[in-house]
């Protein structure tokens, strides 16, 4: 199976760094909005394709635009939200990666499935602190799940810090932070 990780569009919350990054709920903006349809061109969708995408709305409105009048499966997970990466043991979640909560996301996003397979717990927290030794239970059953779908690719767009966070994981190899892709940016990794 390949899994194909790309990362969100350009988002408010990187205009101003440190101070956007105590942005809640940031969007795209227009730059990030035109990468977004960049993927279009990149990545030749099918109805058969299944994405999975991170329940912040800078990657559900990458996703959106990226997959737009095409009917394939999109399926918003916890497992994919924001990641700090290397992750820290005080770590804090910012506001711009905070989860939206699920109501908003089945208001806003109506034609996107919900992962059923996680915990409550994980709607409200994701994985950005988590220790790595759960993050490594966590991952290990994620990617085991993926593996039940029989697909030959699945997609899954979702932040830097958690792409590398997977890279590192599936692969064994010691990453940093040098290795984050750039927006839009994308790698593809077997399983």
């Amino acid at each position: 199976m390949e899994l194909i990780f790309i990362r969100h569009g350009q988002g408010e919350h990187t205009l101003d760094i440190p101070n956007s990054l105590h942005l809640k709920d940031p969007s795209l903006t227009v730059k990030g909005i035109n990468q977004a349809k960049m993927l279009r061109k990149k990545f030749l969708l099918t109805d058969e394709d299944i994405i999975f995408i991170s329940p912040i709305r800078r990657t559900l409105e990458t996703a959106q635009i990226w997959t737009k009048n095409i009917d394939c499966r999109k399926i918003v997970s916890p497992l994919v939200s924001p990641r700090i990466f290397p992750v820290r043991t005080n770590g804090k979640t910012l506001p711009c990666d905070e989860i939206i909560d699920l109501e908003t996301i089945k208001t806003d996003y109506p034609d996107l499935e919900l992962d059923k397979n996680v915990s409550s717990l994980l709607w409200r927290e994701g994985i950005n602190t988590m220790p790595e030794s759960e993050y490594n239970k966590i991952a290990h059953e994620f990617i085991a799940s993926l593996k039940l779908l029989k697909r030959n690719k699945i997609y899954v767009v979702s932040h830097d810090g958690t792409i590398t966070a997977y890279r590192q994981f599936i692969t064994g190899c010691s990453l940093s932070r040098e290795d984050f892709l750039d927006e839009t940016g994308w790698v593809e990794i077997t399983c």
